[in-house]
């Protein structure tokens, strides 16, 4: 038999049921046992749906209520003494706040889980840190899975990965000798220790590190680690996935570990290279269906490449999705108005599941057995080749015919930012919001009235503009230099752009957990992308006409736009990125005829779209930032560009930020101290800057002293000349109570420093 396994399930629920609970308990509308009553029946409706599928193992360990690297820290103990929280005692609430901040402890750090959307929460170590394992919540959901008569695999992030995203906040020396080693590894050989006394029997341990440049230390650490985890009583798969390992198939091979899974999504060139040189002797766990996308596999060429790895591996091929199912929105069949012909090319997480098990029924009883699968599946695949939904000639020949220096400003920014300060004259030290304000329930109500058909388009729009007067109202008050709109229209950052471009289209409930309670429902590019009208001007020149501060519009970049959906596979990223720059490039010169002359295109995700080998990153890097300027090519020089790029680590590719030659880039810094800030003060970046004042994160309102702290920090790498002030993010997620307080403070601060610098 051919074990059909998979590492993780979405956990929010088919409609966010998970969510609300969550966010009701935050608000103390739900006990803490109606929360775990929740908890308890999405995990219950995961374990039985992939069971019907076929799973012969399930995964536990893979729920959360917020992030399951914050969960395997509790389980460890190895949580931040700073919060003063009893490890081994740990409440529901103080693991909140652990992820959320409290009145006295700032959140801990999150950042993207690899190349994801996914956020996790990221370990702090410390001199001090210890572990002290409390398997309790783990092995009750074992128990749980067992009584419900379910087989079980649980999944944990490994120990040297885990090691590795932590991050130091002190200089103690290396963390393989000072943590891995003599700390974390016996607490998890004790967890897995445990683990086996349950009944326990495979274990998934996941090392995505393998999957990225990792140094040679790291490298080395594996075969001392996983000789001391083989003693534990379990049987362990090494999970990796987001790219190829098959420059490790020898160590992966050597290792005491009874299989290896690989992610022949991403690398499928790696299958060939295992095929051949790793044990047959071990599990190879082969990932063939995209745990990240939402299209239907050819499964004619699924189960054609698997049947010789068969024929050499027999039963120790097994079979899963790349990585885990998290990554995908849980199900389409409650989808009810996707256009017929597109929903016939996709698969969310309940049906990459059944393609599974119609995979391994062909690898056991031959293709015959799944031969009305098989039809259906390549006459999908057909219909995606030639379809006129998805290919338009128009926007194909538009890219083509880009003339050279098609993506280049007209003048250097030390011309235009003149031309821009002309007009603009603003103070030193300008302020900024980073575009959206808190989406009220009143917002949220209007908009889902609206679609509904409850509400007229006429008293939706009254309903926006009351909540564009007010946001500007508000930045009047607070002098803020260079208002925006608030964003009352936009349901989210790139659905709102995709829902006004050809070649997308978009689900009810294709929700996916971005962070915590978080969720977003990526838009689905399924063709050729191109503009058929303005989709800002509107709403962004009714906020001009409000006030005579510069207003900013506010689009959302290509790569962005691409990274944040779930995009075809059929044509390279480079010309979906091209083809979305060039719709995008039709808006901001709309917005600057229209007298918009300050445009944020904002790149949040160009660090996170980047290929986890580094040898991949110069081609990645050329045709996105060339996107990038796509967008904006035309533009006079007195329009003045910006971009926003979330929490990333920057220090590698600040040549290519500054390639994209934004007049000014505002990115988060406030978490990690202005940690981030000092690399481009290093790199003597040209342009303008607004590093984050504050965590906007967490409901926390920032003290006096921490803004300025921050503040005087940025201020002794940037030129002051250079640097803007505003938050680290969008305000969405916020309520408006805690806004105004956090910008109240932002807003004292820089007036305080503006003072100074007079002197």
């Amino acid at each position: 038999m051919n074990t059909f396994h998979l590492s993780g399930y979405p956990r929010v629920g088919a409609k966010r049921e998970l969510k609300f609970a969550v966010e009701a308990y935050w608000k103390g509308a739900k006990s803490e046992a109606e929360l775990q009553e929740t908890a308890a029946e999405i995990r219950r409706l995961n374990w039985a749906t992939q069971k019907a599928a076929g799973a012969d193992l399930v995964p536990v360990g893979d729920f959360s209520f917020y992030d399951h690297v914050l969960d395997l820290l509790c389980t460890l103990g190895g949580i931040p003494s700073r919060f003063g929280f009893d490890a081994a005692n740990l409440t529901l609430e103080q693991y909140f706040q652990l992820a959320r901040g409290n009145a006295t402890q700032m959140a801990m750090e999150m950042t993207k889980w690899f190349d994801t959307n996914y956020h996790f929460i990221v370990p702090e170590w410390s001199a001090d840190t210890s572990f002290k394992v409390n398997a309790k919540n783990l092995i009750a959901q074992i128990k749980e899975a067992k009584a419900q008569g379910h087989d079980i695999k649980p999944t944990l992030v490994g120990p040297i990965t885990l090691t590795y995203l932590g991050k130091k906040k002190e200089d103690f020396g290396c963390r393989i000798e000072k943590i891995l080693l003599p700390k974390l590894l016996p607490a998890y050989a004790q967890l897995l220790r445990e683990l086996a006394a349950e009944g326990v029997d495979w274990i998934q341990i996941d090392e995505p590190i393998l999957a990225t440049d990792v140094a040679q230390v790291w490298l080395d650490a594996f075969a001392p680690v996983y000789k001391e985890l083989a003693n534990t009583g379990v049987r362990i798969i090494l999970g990796t996935y987001f790219a190829g390992v098959a420059e490790h198939v020898k160590l992966l091979g050597s290792l005491p570990v009874h299989g290896v899974h690989i992610d022949c999504v991403r690398a499928p060139e790696q299958l060939a290279v295992f095929a051949e040189q790793f044990p047959t002797n071990k599990v190879l766990s082969v990932g063939l269906i995209d745990g990240r996308n939402v299209w239907k596999a050819n499964l004619t060429q699924v189960i054609d490449t698997l049947e010789p790895v068969k024929a050499k591996f027999q039963n120790n091929l097994w079979i899963a999705p790349s990585c885990s199912l998290l990554h995908s929105p849980q199900d389409l069949a409650v989808e009810e108005k996707l256009n017929g012909e597109i929903k016939s090319w996709m698969a969310f997480a309940a049906q990459k599941l059944v393609e599974l098990g119609v995979v391994k029924r062909a690898l056991e009883h031959g293709k015959d057995s799944v031969a009305a699968e098989l039809k259906a599946s390549d006459a999908a695949a057909a219909d995606r080749a030639t379809n006129k939904l998805i290919h338009n000639d128009a926007v194909k020949a538009r890219l083509a015919n880009l003339p050279k220096g098609a993506d280049q400003r007209k003048s250097p920014f030390a011309e235009r930012i003149k031309a821009q300060q002309a007009w603009m004259n603003l103070p030193i030290l300008p302020t900024t919001t980073i575009g959206s304000f808190p989406q009220t329930t009143e917002i949220r109500h209007a908009r889902a009235a609206f679609k509904k058909g409850e509400l007229s388009a006429a008293d939706y729009d009254a309903a926006m503009k009351k909540e564009i007067a007010y946001c500007v109202e508000v930045q009047e008050k607070l002098n803020i230099d260079v208002p925006v709109h608030g964003e009352a229209e936009r349901n989210d950052m790139v659905e709102y752009f995709g829902e006004q471009l050809q070649g997308y289209c978009f689900t009810q409930f294709g929700w996916v957990q971005s962070y915590g309670s978080r969720c977003v429902k990526p838009p689905i590019i399924f063709g050729d992308v191109s503009r058929p009208n303005p989709m800002t001007v509107y709403w962004s020149t009714y906020a001009q006409s409000l006030t005579k501060r510069p207003m900013k519009g506010m689009l959302t970049g290509p790569v962005t736009m691409f990274k944040w959906s779930f995009v075809r596979n059929d044509i390279p990223l480079s010309e979906v990125a091209k083809q979305i720059a060039l719709a995008l490039n039709d808006e901001v010169l709309d917005l600057e005829k229209s007298g918009i002359k300050v445009i944020q295109i904002d790149e949040p995700a160009i660090r996170e779209a980047m290929p986890l080998k580094k040898s991949q990153w110069k081609e990645f890097l050329d045709w996105a930032c060339e996107s990038f300027r796509l967008s904006s090519t035309g533009a006079e020089d007195s329009t003045q560009i910006h971009t926003h790029m979330c929490y990333s680590e920057f220090n590698d590719i600040l040549d290519a930020i500054a390639s994209m030659d934004a007049d000014v880039i505002t990115i988060e810094t406030s978490r990690s101290d202005m940690e981030l800030l000092t690399a481009f003060g290093d790199f003597k970046y040209p342009n303008d800057i607004g590093p984050g004042v504050y965590d906007i994160h967490s409901p926390r309102v920032p003290t006096d002293a921490e803004v300025e702290h921050l503040l005087r920090k940025a201020m002794e790498v940037v030129p002051v000349e250079r640097l803007w002030v505003n938050p680290d993010c969008g305000l969405k997620t916020r309520g408006w109570k805690e806004t105004l307080e956090q910008l109240e403070v932002m807003m004292r601060v820089t007036e305080k420093l503006r003072a100074e610098l007079k002197k």
